[in-house]
Formats: C-alpha cells, sequence, structure tokens
C-alpha cells in the first residue's frame, strides 16, 4: 500500500522524540509537510534538523498544547509556513504514575498528588482538545482533513497506578467519539490510536521485570515500536482511511486478547 500526502500538511504534537518523532517521520515520508508541535525547543529542533537532513520538509514550532495562547500561536505559524493544514496527530502526552491511594500493611503511606492528576489532564485529555478546537477552523478552509488522537489500550481495560493516564486516554476515546459525530459531516473525519506497549524513553525506565511481563502477555511475542504506531497514525491520516470515522484502532500485537 502506497500511501501520498503529497499537498498535504501535518501537525504532529509530541513530536520532538519517540513515537512523535517516528510519526513525523513517516508522514513526510509519505509527501506531507510536517509541522512538529512540542515544548522541548532544543529536541524539537535538532528532530526537524534531523529530519530536513534525511530530505523530508519539517518544521518546529515550540508549543505548549496546554496553554491556548501557545497553539494559537503554533497555528498561525504553522499556516504563514505551508499554507495552511489538513492533518493533526495529536500525540502529546506524559505520565506521572502513582497509586490512589498506596496501602502498606493495612496503613495508608502515600497517594496521587493533586498535581499529578492535573498535570496529565491537562496534557492529555485539555490539550487534545485545545489543539482540535485551534484547528478544525483550518481543516474547514481546506475542505475536511484528518484528526487522529493518541488514546491507550488502558483506557479499556485500567492499569495498576493510572488513574489519571487512565482517565485521560478513557476521555480522548470519548472526544473522539463526539467528534466524529460533530465534524464528519464536514469531511474531517476522527478517529484514535490505541497503542499497547511500545519501547519508548517512557518505557525504558521502567524495570525490566516489567518490561518482560509486558511482552510474555503480548500474543505477537515483542513489544511495539514507534514504527508500528506511525504506521497506523500515517494509514489513518490517508485517503485510504476516508471512509473510517470514529474508530479506535488498537496498535498491540494483541495484548486485550492475551491477558
Amino acid at each position: 500500500m502506497l500511501i501520498d500526502l503529497t499537498q498535504r500538511v501535518a501537525v504532529v504534537t509530541g513530536g520532538a522524540n519517540g513515537i512523535g518523532r517516528a510519526t513525523a517521520r513517516r508522514l513526510a515520508q509519505s509527501g506531507a509537510r510536517v509541522a512538529i508541535w512540542d515544548r522541548m525547543a532544543e529536541t524539537g529542533e535538532a528532530t526537524a534538523a534531523a529530519l530536513a537532513a534525511e530530505g523530508l520538509e519539517v518544521y518546529f514550532v515550540e508549543t505548549d498544547v496546554t496553554a491556548r495562547t501557545s497553539v494559537k500561536a503554533a497555528v498561525a505559524a504553522t499556516v504563514s509556513r505551508f499554507g495552511g493544514i489538513d492533518i493533526l496527530i495529536n500525540n502529546a502526552g506524559i505520565t506521572r504514575d502513582a497509586q490512589l491511594v498506596k496501602i502498606t500493611d493495612g496503613s495508608i503511606v502515600g497517594n496521587m498528588t493533586d498535581e499529578e492528576f492535573d498535570v496529565v489532564v491537562a496534557v492529555n485529555l485539555k490539550g487534545v482538545y485545545t489543539c482540535t478546537q485551534a484547528v478544525v477552523p483550518e481543516l474547514l478552509k481546506r475542505g475536511g482533513g484528518r484528526i487522529v488522537n493518541a488514546a491507550s489500550v488502558v483506557a479499556r481495560n485500567g492499569n495498576f497506578g493510572q488513574t489519571n493516564y487512565v482517565a485521560t486516554k478513557a476521555g480522548v476515546i470519548g472526544m473522539t467519539h463526539v467528534w466524529a459525530r460533530e465534524l464528519g459531516k464536514h469531511r474531517i473525519t476522527v478517529n484514535a490510536i490505541a497503542p499497547g506497549f511500545i519501547a519508548t524513553d517512557m518505557t525504558a525506565r521502567m524495570p525490566a521485570s516489567a518490561l518482560d511481563a509486558m511482552q510474555s502477555h503480548t500474543p505477537a511475542g515483542r513489544v511495539g515500536t514507534p514504527d508500528d504506531v506511525a504506521n497506523a497514525y500515517c494509514f489513518l491520516a490517508s485517503d485510504y482511511a476516508a471512509f473510517i470515522n470514529g474508530a479506535v484502532l488498537a496498535v498491540d500485537g494483541g495484548l486485550v486478547v492475551g491477558t
């Protein structure tokens, strides 16, 4: 399957590294002009430069998805550079793991803090809302477009120590369904991906025993790669997915089946 995104302009939030970087590369390899939105300026500039050195048209815009003024400025900068926006990949996300209430020997010894809860909601949920609301007017000007949101397999099954993260990803799935209904008649499709365990800097910080457990519970026999997710993003952003709307595509090696 040859995906051709020539003449399309794509925005990838959280595109400085990991899955976002792989997605920016994949979209650009398919012919899109790509704007990376990320708050990590040094890393983002380095990523854009590295991809440009591969002959790809990639542009970095320092962006804080939790701040509406920053997102509006990023939209303006992207439109000024590329003339419009056709694709929005809402990929930016963070974790701040902690148990709701940590209990040891019958006593409460800790809990998730309000700060840990609020910052994850601000990035993973409200950031998706803010970026989408800001980009939709540009998609309308182009006669339609594609929005793909980052959910997670844990949104459907939960995960120990991730009250905040799971809540945001479940919320993203809910917003995806709503927006698919609201925007579909305007030729804007809205879908989500639900990655399983993907080898990124985030998972690299986990204990080896936890990583081994992930792999053993994945019927495909391996942990996913950023490219696995990037390929799914690219497909849902393409014309091949023109009649897919409101879907949540699992990219998990069969993890749900295997647990």
